[in-house]
This record gives C-alpha cells, sequence and structure tokens, in this order.
C-alpha cells in the first residue's frame, strides 16, 4: 500500500476517534434539562422517518381507505400502545399489510 494512502487512512481514524470521544467526555457535564430532552430524540427521528412514509405512498398526500400503508401503521400504532410488544406490533402490522395486498389484487 501507498504510504499516502496509509497515512490518510490513519489521519481519518484520529479524526473519527477523537469525535466520538469528545462527545462522550461532553456527556459527564449535561444539565439535567438536556438529558431530558434528549430522551425524546429517538422517538422523533423515527416518527419524521415513518409518517412520510405512511401518509405519503406515491409522493402525494393519500388519507384513504386504499392506503394499506396507512391502515396497516394504523393497526400498529394501536396494538404497540395497547400491548407494548414490540413481536405483535411488528408481526399484526406486517400481517395486516399482506392481507390488505392481496385482497386488493
Amino acid at each position: 500500500m501507498r504510504s499516502d494512502i496509509f497515512w490518510l487512512i490513519l489521519g481519518m481514524t484520529a479524526v473519527t476517534y477523537m469525535t466520538r470521544i469528545s462527545s462522550l467526555g461532553l456527556i459527564r457535564f449535561m444539565p439535567p434539562w438536556m438529558e431530558k430532552w434528549l430522551k425524546y430524540v429517538p422517538t422523533s427521528v423515527l416518527t419524521i422517518l415513518i409518517v412520510p412514509a405512511l401518509l405519503l405512498p406515491q409522493g402525494r398526500l393519500d388519507i384513504s381507505l386504499q392506503n394499506h400503508y396507512l391502515l396497516a401503521g394504523l393497526v400498529a400504532a394501536l396494538v404497540a400502545y395497547k400491548t407494548r410488544n414490540v413481536t405483535a406490533t411488528l408481526g399484526l402490522g406486517m400481517a395486516v399489510m399482506f392481507s390488505l395486498r392481496w385482497l386488493s389484487i
């Protein structure tokens, strides 16, 4: 391997390592209000990823009974709320989606 590529990889490794270590060091000095606020970040990111897929399946707003993604998502959300069981939520959501696709063909 050429030495310039080796040094480039070593430099990128050092920069990546330092950014991760510095963020871990900042966690120790985080105020309690920020800790509480950061607990909501995963939920908000998941919502940002899921809602457009449910409401915009073909790139336009579709709130109808023909939107299988929305119907299966609503069933999955209800199961998740009632049972708090990931396996049941995924299983029933996929079963509803497959059955709606099968019945609509």
